[in-house]
């Protein structure tokens, strides 16, 4: 008897950790019930969570966060975000981020290595619909309608509704980071939209993706056009970034960055002629959208991935476009770890130094006997317990660090984005400056306020990986 119920405890287990998401579009109820239903079999390494604000219509705005440590922050570990169903009749991305959620959970629970390597290291949050009440208007329509349902349930499109932060840039504003401060709102911002603004800030995301549909690209920043044009490439100080980071997700997509996949409208497909990658305002202008946002407004790389031509594709294809994204949704996870992390301390008390701002310089040899010696005018800070995170390409650079009432201080590190590990460790311990200067640093990106006072903002840690001390490096570094 013993035997027997062990035997059916066991089997009841496997079936439990079997169990699959079906191969459908959920409705908002279901959505919500398949996110629960993935944490009650992953209790350990996920939470299930509310936005602040639900949509116009009330429908809560659930997000399924992944973590060795759920519902924390950790000290170094990079955080990333999926957002999908912004546009409510582009549906794809929604049953996606499902199914990834679901592959998560499965594979973390069946030992695979990797999976659980990406998980111990790395902190996810999935937002499946961004615009439920879209969702709905657009499903209740007969789903076949180009522009129902794309906008809220206000008619407002939420990819336009985010304060335009490239205006302050091009208008000539000193900085090109953190300009939430100099936000002078025109508009009533919808619900939607506050609530993620609210997550983008109140959390310290290196790396996000946009999922929508109409086209299949990878598309980068900056995504409105500087000039007049409504058709010119607008380059961020970021670029060559950015285009990685969309060359992953497209490289690893099987159509997306193959030139003999066809266009949506023609047999000539011209984004997979370049690689299935584009700049956005090369395509055409968005002001107002949410990616340059979380460029501009904090530490978040964000790109948008159109995912495929039909925005409310059949049931029957969602098999093979789960099949045909998978590889690029998890790459792309990866790519949160690129280029460097650390610490920066007080060198007295060895505590974490919020507000730090983390400049960067690329001074990658382009010959033998010369270096670039290129600023990135696109500073990060670093976050409410000292840690701070720089996606870069492979290179050399100088990594400089300032803070309010410290001396600056500045280091030399090689990056080469080895696949699958994480980011070179560099950590910074500041001196007190012999003369405070008021440098206008905030912390713009905090840590929400209960997370403040985790022991783990106390520990000093010891750093990992290889980098080179400018001082040991500077004589080499002058002689170019």
């Amino acid at each position: 008897m013993q035997v027997a119920l062990c035997i059916f405890i066991l089997t009841c287990l496997v079936l439990i950790i079997q169990a699959k998401v079906e191969f459908k579009h959920h409705d908002n109820t279901e959505m919500a019930a398949v996110l629960q239903q993935v944490h009650n079999r992953c209790p350990d390494i996920s939470r299930l969570y509310t936005l602040s604000e639900p949509s116009v219509l009330g429908v809560p705005l659930y997000v399924l966060e992944f973590s060795d440590h759920p519902g924390h922050h950790e000290l170094t570990e990079p955080e990333m975000k999926y957002v999908a169903n912004m546009h409510g009749n582009e549906v794809l991305g929604r049953e996606l981020l499902l199914h990834l959620a679901d592959h998560l959970c499965t594979s973390y629970l069946a030992g695979d290595p990797e999976i659980v390597k990406l998980l111990d290291s790395t902190r996810i949050h999935l937002l499946p619909s961004m615009n439920p009440d879209g969702w709905k208007i657009s499903t209740d329509s007969g789903a076949t309608d180009y522009l129902l349902g794309r906008s809220n349930a206000n008619n407002i499109d939420l990819n336009r509704d985010f304060p335009d932060l490239d205006q302050v840039v091009y208008k000539g504003g000193l900085d090109n980071n953190h300009l939430m401060r100099m936000v002078k709102m025109k508009h009533r911002i919808q619900p939607e939209t506050e609530s993620v603004i609210k997550m983008i800030m109140d959390n310290p995301f290196v790396l996000s993706a946009n999922m929508h549909g109409g086209d299949l690209v990878a598309n980068y920043p900056y995504d409105e056009s500087r000039g007049d044009s409504p058709t010119e490439y607008s380059q961020s100080p970021d670029d060559r970034t950015f285009r990685t980071l969309a060359s992953l997700y497209a490289s690893n997509h099987p159509r997306m960055s193959n030139p003999s996949t066809p266009g949506c409208d023609s047999p000539i497909n011209e984004f997979a002629q370049h690689g299935g990658i584009t700049n956005g305002a090369a395509w055409y202008s968005v002001g107002g959208g949410m990616q340059d946002f979380n460029y501009l407004a904090s530490n978040d790389f964000e790109i948008t991935l159109e995912l495929g031509c039909d925005k409310y594709p059949a049931k029957e294809s969602l098999s093979q476009e789960w099949a045909d994204n998978k590889a690029s949704l998890v790459e792309y996870i990866w790519a949160t770890h690129y280029g460097v992390k650390g610490m920066i301390r007080d060198a007295g008390t060895g505590l974490g130094v919020a507000g730090a701002e983390i400049h960067v310089r690329n001074i990658t040899r382009t010959d033998r006997f010369n270096r670039m010696d290129a600023d990135i005018k696109h500073d990060v800070t670093s976050a409410r317990g000292g840690d701070y995170w720089r996606l870069l390409t492979p290179g050399e650079y100088e990594i400089i660090v300032q803070a309010e009432g410290y001396e600056p201080q500045a280091k030399l590190v090689e990056v080469s984005n080895e696949k699958h590990t994480e980011a070179l460790r560099l950590d910074f311990d500041l001196e007190i400056a012999s003369e405070e200067v008021d440098n206008n640093f905030a912390d713009y990106n905090s840590y929400p306020e209960d997370l403040i006072n985790q022991q783990a903002y106390q520990q000093k840690e010891d750093p990992v990986g290889n980098f080179i001390d400018y001082a040991d490096y500077a004589d080499n570094y002058n002689q170019g």
